[in-house]
């Protein structure tokens, strides 16, 4: 049996960044990944070019049944301090919208700046390892056994697993029945930043399959102003994507078609065009094929000056909060992140560390903390793994 200071269960963001600061750290970290290579996720992210921070990450771009869990470890480290990594490697990158950082080149700089920044004397990377039992011994040190049965033990283990999203990827729920194993309450976990289904009358706007427009979303309380896209299942797009983490079955997600638009606009274009229709407004500022549908559904076909103030007002009103009842989500399969997890109420937020069991840690994805779409899960990968390599470099 190999002897360590820390097992961490998983080499992807979180876990590799983990373990490269605990390496640093003087640590002997035993990396364990199912897979037969780490990082796997980052290498499909951002269309391969890894969407690896937000400048503008913070507290309120996460969802958590806890939302002050965060702050500790983003306030440590910053989207400035993991360019300034990037940068030391020189990987060359782009903010590409919305302070959204990008390698210009290839997501596979960032996984080889992760594994440079593993001391290959201090950490072990084994890939290929079927977790078959983690047991933790009357002293407190952990032992993980793989099912052709090599065992690793320490008297420190870190989950770092992630969550069951993507599960062509190797993705799966070991995080939480290891959580629960040791005694920890998790939060039900549900697909996130995932496309909606639409059915019923809805179903109606999958013929517009492959139309995008700049819109205004909200689900819940949240709102974003990105673009959204028909598909032919239902709805996708940045601004769906952002707001699917915040909709739950039964409720309604508001559509603001022409954000852009000045208040009273259609009675303005009556006043200037009455002899212009609808239909004909709609198409100089949408995709010909939305611009149809919608004003099908509006169902005003005479000319502006023929319609009265009141319908124009209600015609704007709709426009401005169209409403769809979504019947679903594409689900795991598609969905980018999972929210939900391990309860931040049985963590530190200082030191990732579990109240119940000490020694057990949880970090990235698999923690009950979810970011927005546009590199804020990465950010939160990077900083719980640098808090969690922190408090076991004190702890040692």
């Amino acid at each position: 049996m190999d002897q360590f200071d820390v097992i961490i269960l998983g080499a992807g963001a979180a876990g590799l960044f983990c373990a490269g600061q605990a390496g640093q750290r003087g640590l002997r970290v035993a990396l364990l990944e199912k897979a037969d290579a780490p990082g796997k996720k980052i290498l499909i992210s951002g269309g391969g070019r890894c969407n690896f921070t937000n400048l503008g990450a913070g507290p309120d771009n996460y969802l958590s049944a806890n939302p002050h869990f965060a702050k500790s470890a983003l306030a440590r480290y910053t989207p400035a301090d993991f360019i300034a990594l990037v940068e030391r490697y020189d990987i060359a990158w782009h903010e590409k919208t919305l302070g959204q950082l990008f390698c210009v080149g290839s997501a596979k700089q960032i996984v080889a700046m992760l594994l440079d920044e593993c001391p290959p004397d201090r950490v072990t990377l084994t890939c290929g390892v079927d977790v078959a039992e983690v047991a933790r011994g009357d002293d407190g040190a952990f032992t993980v056994t793989a099912s052709d049965g090599r065992s690793w033990r320490a008297p420190a283990l870190v989950i770092a697993t992630g969550g069951p999203s993507i599960p062509k990827m190797g993705a799966s729920d070991f995080a939480y029945r290891l959580a629960r194993h040791f005694g920890l309450k998790v939060v039900e976990p549900r697909p996130a930043l995932v496309p909606l289904t639409l059915g019923g009358e809805d179903a109606l706007f999958r013929e517009l399959s492959g139309v995008a427009a700049p819109v205004r979303a909200r689900a819940g309380r949240a709102e974003f102003a990105e673009a959204a896209l028909f598909t032919h299942k239902g709805l996708s797009g940045p601004a769906i994507l952002q707001v699917s983490s915040y909709w739950r079955h039964g409720e309604e997600v508001g559509i603001t078609f022409l954000p852009d638009a000045a208040t009273d606009w259609l009675l303005a274009a009556k006043r200037d065009r009455p002899r212009t229709h609808l239909r004909t407004l709609l198409r100089e500022a949408l995709p010909a094929r939305l611009a149809d549908a919608l004003a099908d559904r509006i169902g005003l076909e005479r000319e502006l000056g023929n319609l009265s103030d009141k319908d124009l007002r209600a015609a704007q009103t709709q426009l401005a909060d169209w409403r769809f009842a979504p019947n679903g989500t594409e689900g795991l399969a598609k969905a980018e992140v999972t929210a939900g997890g391990i309860a931040t109420a049985e963590l530190s937020s200082r030191t990732m560390e579990a109240g119940k069991v000490p020694g057990l840690y949880a970090i990235g994805e698999a923690v009950d903390v979810t970011g927005w779409l546009g590199g804020y899960n990465f950010q939160w990968a990077w900083a719980s793994g640098y808090a969690c390599a922190e408090a076991l470099a004190q702890r040692t």
